[in-house]
């Protein structure tokens, strides 16, 4: 099982977004799941490297840099959210799987 995680301010609307998009992955076959947290939990969850992928949200980009740093330093991708796909709404879900698919490592995804 693949584990990804999105990085938000506070970690709310990323919930929903996890959601959605944990149910999207699974109905189209992988073997996903998509967890939200704040933008401190989430520093915290890169060091320990248990997640497969991290997301960061719109609204957290201009913590990108640092957390991708964090994410280099244990081997483990760190992405940003394109605005486009961090809409809740089915075509803004299909997106953010799409990201995610993209994004894991080649050979990761399950």
């Amino acid at each position: 099982m693949n584990h990804v995680l999105i990085i938000c301010a506070g970690g709310m609307s990323s919930s929903l977004m996890a959601k959605k998009t944990t149910e999207f992955l699974r109905d189209k076959g992988y073997d996903m799941e998509v967890d939200a947290t704040s933008t401190e939990e989430g520093r915290k969850r890169i060091e320990k490297a248990s997640y497969d992928l991290y997301l960061v949200s719109p609204q957290t980009k201009m913590y990108y840099d640092g957390l991708k740093k964090a994410g280099d330093r244990v081997g483990k991708p760190v992405e940003n959210i394109p605005p486009q796909a961090y809409v809740p709404i089915p075509m803004g879900v299909e997106k953010l799987g799409n990201v995610i698919l993209e994004s894991l490592p080649n050979g990761e995804v399950k």
